[in-house]
């Protein structure tokens, strides 16, 4: 399984080993002993970033499951929603035409921007994911939004304590991609 995320996936702020995707790693190691997990997250990573990097890692890894986690970036930089709807398809796209299932994790942002930035960047996740038959968490970070404990004092990245909620609210989504991929 490969994880292609930002600095929410790759540990920003967190202790090495502590963040949703270690956690997850070592639930699969625990439950599903044959996957391992690829984390190629990068903090400040954007969907143009992912877009230049996964074929590489495509290629690399040769996953069967790859997990989505970016945009958020893009949305705090105010960046052109249709570049970003573009990347995600090129990042989408390449994964399913490798053989991997796809899930993504989907971001919102708060209202800087205007509601209707907010609005359709939430939108971009859901045309995407039917697009390319891929899995969705609408918004990654539901469980702890709005709740300025569960952050670093940044207000962006979710503290230590929140990584246990991210992974549950990512697992319900992959379990079936887990299964399914055994089944191939």
């Amino acid at each position: 399984m490969l994880v292609l995320g930002d600095s929410v996936s790759a540990e920003y702020g967190l202790r090495r080993g502590s963040g949703w995707v270690e956690l997850l790693a070592e639930r699969l190691r625990a439950q599903h002993p044959p996957w391992s997990v690829v984390n190629a997250s990068v903090s400040g990573e954007t969907t143009a970033g992912g877009r230049s990097r996964i074929a590489a890692l495509l290629a690399r890894h040769a996953p069967r499951i790859v997990v989505v986690e970016l945009g958020g970036n893009d949305a705090l930089r105010g960046l052109d929603l249709r570049a970003t709807e573009a990347n995600l398809d090129t990042i989408a796209r390449a994964a399913r035409d490798a053989g991997a299932a796809v899930l993504l994790l989907g971001m919102q942002v708060p209202p800087n921007y205007g509601t209707p930035y907010a609005d359709a960047f939430a939108a971009i996740y859901p045309r995407v994911a039917e697009r390319y038959a891929a899995k969705l968490v609408p918004f990654f970070l539901a469980p702890i939004a709005g709740d300025t404990r569960w952050f670093q004092p940044d207000r962006i990245h979710p503290t230590e304590a929140a990584q246990p909620l991210l992974l549950d609210v990512v697992w319900p989504a992959l379990a079936p991609l887990l299964r399914a991929s055994v089944a191939r």
